[in-house]
Order: structure tokens, then C-alpha cells, then sequence
């Protein structure tokens, strides 16, 4: 079993933090039980030495971190695969679009070809995320000119301001955005506000495979979506894309995506309608009753991912095609210590509690998973311990995230825990 990450950003790209460098990407992914992590931002003439410098080949287009710190051997079991996120910003019929695109690339070389192209278009050195006024279309014709081999992946497809679906500046459907180019949109990015069961519901949907990545900022936001590959012990470049390609109709002998790891879409920060200033949210069905427009201040409000999959679905709520590929809805492990103690994620009490079950009990991912409820009780609380077993079982209870706000996961009673705070009195 392989977890991978493909979507993040590198210290070059704008609000991102400085130790997004790849000393502590690696550092963190192993922590996290990453075992393919993206590169992100190879686009950027600065991280790309870094990663020519700091990386060397492993496996057929995969790398490891080559560079050791003082005495102590770091992290070079995580492999690393060149991707990259690009903003394109242009006007189609009628219409200024905002589509971000994930690339995949399969060597250092090909992608050194990518940037000398897109460099002839925009300013690659302004930041990680390039913003270059180009059709999606034509990056896509760009970098399959350079090389068949690279992946061209939409992402976070369903957010308002970005996604190719989104209801600010996208599309109505892939054809519409890539035209004949269409056919090499193997895979799509859910995003965080989006899972599969809700995209299973559009066409588009269901004819591309659905992966899930973090888009993270910063290297302990690692992992807050992956992609679980089995069947085989072999990894390359080609296997995973081949994988992705694919999609729920694997070779038994190959190297297949077993299921994705998402949020609770409802604690996207795009689920729900909404306006931020007037701290307003909104279902689908309010938001019509005001005609989209926020009731406190009459502006129109920000249309988020369920509301957009209502107007482009061609299928109920429930439905799931028959190759689909299974998914898990987790909570990251420090959101979900924090929601045990009843402080905030970023408290040095949070901090304490999830190093010690690192160093007790394994990976994040590990412990998420399939750590037994024993174990991780006596490396923290009962109550951690709980709350990981109910995130696994679903049991949990998500304020929907609109217009920005990320949205909030409860997966304990008030009464609950007023119960933990009286026991701990007592004992």
C-alpha cells in the first residue's frame, strides 16, 4: 500500500509558510506515512534548483530527498514526483475563467522543456503558483506537445473561484473548458469541499477518476487528502499515472488507486452558500428562497460546491456508478485531539498529546486507519482514542465552511464533554 499526496506548494508560493522547503517536507511526510509526495511548484526557477540540487532518482521518474542534515540521516524512504499547480486567467465565450491545473511530469528534463514554454507566456518567477493569462486548453496542448507522459489534472474542481466547475469562473463541463482535448482529462481533484459520492452525481464525474491531495500551504497540513495505491509492490512514474489512467478498471497485476482519503466536505471552506462579512451561510434551498443574494446586506452571496453540484447533476443524491472507487472521510489528527480537549489545534497541549502517539503508535495515517483504540489510549486518552474510532465510523457532526470559513467538526456531545471534564476533576 501506497499513500500519496500529489498537490502542494513549495515556500515560493504566496501565503505559504518558509518551511515549506524540502528538508521538512520530507521530515513531515514521513511522520504523516506519506510514501509519494509532489514536489509542487516545479515551475518556479528557484525551487527547481533546489529540487535538482536536493533531489536524486529512485525509482523510474520518482526521487528522494539526497541531502542529510548534521549527523542525522534524513527521511528517504518518501519518494517525490514533479507536479506543479498553475493558474490560468483568460476570457472564453464571453467570460473571464480562473482554472488551476495540476501537472504531472515524469523527469527533470521534461520539465525544464514545460517551463521554457510557459516562460515565453508569463512571469514564472512572480510566485510557485504562476498566474499566466493562457487557455486551459492550451496549456494542456503545451505541455502533451512536451511530453504524453505528463498528467493534466483540474483542481479542486467544484471551488467558486477556481475550479474548473466553479460557480464564479468555470465551466458547465470539461468539453466546454478543454474541447478536443477533453480525451486526455484522465482524473479530476476533488477538493476539499467536494468528495466523490457528490461528484458521482455530474457526468464528467464519473468519466474521469476522482483524486483527492491536500493543496497544502505548509508541511503539517500534509495529507489532509491522499490517494491509497495497492496491488503491487512496484511504484514508478508510469505506475502511478498508469493507475490514475485507469481508474476503476485496473489489470489485476498492476498497480491500482485502491480508494482516496477526503475531508468531510462539509468542513471545506466552499461547501455551503454564504457571505462572509454579513456571517451568513446558506443551503442550496435557502439560497433560492433569496435568489442567491445575501437577506442581511442584498449582495450576492458566494456559491459554494453544493449548490453547484445541484445545478450541474444528472443524477440523485446516493447514486454511485459501478466501477467507482471507494473513498474514507478522516479528520486530521490534530483537529481531531484538539476537539478531545476542547482547545484549539495549534495549543501546545495538542502538540504533546500527537507527538506522543507518533512516537508511540505510529503514522498519522497508521493511527487514523487502523490503530487499535487500546493502543492509542494509552498513548493519550480515552477520549482521543474515541474520537479517532468515531471519525473512522462516521460518526461525526460538520457545520458546513462557506465563502472562505472552514467549516467546523464536532464528534462530541456538550454533555459529553462536561462528562471527561468531571472525571478528570475526580480523578
Amino acid at each position: 500500500m501506497f499513500i500519496a499526496d500529489f498537490h502542494i506548494h513549495s515556500k515560493y508560493s504566496r501565503a505559504t509558510s518558509p518551511k515549506t522547503d524540502l528538508e521538512h517536507l520530507s521530515e513531515f511526510a514521513k511522520i504523516k506515512g506519506i510514501d509519494i509526495l509532489g514536489t509542487g511548484d516545479f515551475t518556479h526557477p528557484q525551487w527547481l534548483k533546489e529540487l535538482k540540487d536536493q533531489l536524486e532518482p529512485a525509482e523510474p521518474g520518482l526521487y528522494r530527498f539526497g541531502r542529510t542534515s548534521g549527523l542525522r540521516p534524513l527521511n528517504q524512504e518518501t519518494r517525490f514526483i514533479l507536479t506543479s499547480e498553475i493558474s490560468c486567467i483568460y476570457s472564453k465565450a464571453g467570460k473571464v475563467r480562473k482554472v488551476h491545473i495540476v501537472v504531472l511530469a515524469p523527469s527533470i528534463q521534461i520539465v525544464e522543456k514545460i517551463n521554457s514554454e510557459l516562460a515565453k507566456i508569463g512571469n514564472l518567477k512572480a510566485d510557485g503558483r504562476p498566474i499566466l493569462g493562457l487557455d486551459a486548453k492550451e496549456l494542456a496542448k503545451i505541455v502533451l506537445n512536451v511530453s504524453e507522459d505528463c498528467l493534466i489534472i483540474p483542481a479542486h474542481c467544484m471551488t467558486p473561484w477556481f475550479g474548473v466547475f466553479g460557480s464564479k469562473s468555470g465551466f458547465d463541463s470539461l468539453e466546454e473548458c478543454f474541447e478536443d482535448y477533453t480525451k486526455y482529462i484522465y482524473a479530476l481533484e476533488t477538493g476539499l469541499s467536494a468528495d466523490p459520492a457528490m461528484l458521482w452525481r455530474l457526468p464528467d464525474g464519473r468519466r474521469t477518476t476522482l483524486i483527492s491531495n491536500s493543496d497544502a500551504h505548509s508541511p503539517g497540513k500534509l495529507g489532509r487528502e491522499a490517494n491509497v495505491f495497492e496491488g503491487s509492490d512496484k511504484i514508478s512514474y508510469n505506475a502511478i499515472t498508469s493507475a490514475i489512467k485507469a481508474g476503476g478498471d485496473p489489470s489485476s497485476d498492476q498497480l491500482k488507486l485502491g480508494y482516496t482519503i477526503e475531508f468531510y466536505p462539509q468542513e471545506g471552506k466552499y461547501h455551503y452558500d454564504g457571505h462572509r462579512e454579513c456571517d451568513v451561510s446558506l443551503s442550496p434551498e435557502e439560497s433560492k428562497k433569496y435568489n442567491n443574494l445575501c437577506p442581511s446586506c442584498g449582495r450576492p452571496l458566494t456559491i459554494g460546491v453544493m449548490n453547484r453540484i445541484e445545478q450541474l447533476a444528472d443524477k440523485p443524491e446516493g447514486f454511485k456508478p459501478d466501477n467507482a472507487i471507494p473513498f474514507k472521510s478522516l479528520v486530521p489528527l490534530l483537529e481531531i485531539i484538539g476537539e478531545a480537549l476542547g482547545v484549539g489545534p495549534a495549543s501546545k497541549r495538542v502538540a504533546a498529546q500527537y507527538d506522543n502517539l507518533i512516537k508511540e503508535v505510529g503514522s498519522e495515517f497508521h493511527i487514523l486507519l487502523n490503530a487499535k483504540q487500546n493502543d492509542m489510549s494509552k498513548a493519550s486518552t480515552p477520549e482521543i482514542a474515541e474520537g479517532i474510532v468515531r471519525v473512522r465510523q462516521g460518526r461525526v457532526n460538520v457545520e458546513p465552511g462557506y465563502d472562505g470559513v472552514f467549516g467546523k467538526v464536532r464528534f462530541f456531545s456538550k454533555i459529553e464533554k462536561k462528562n471527561f471534564i468531571r472525571q478528570k476533576i475526580l480523578f
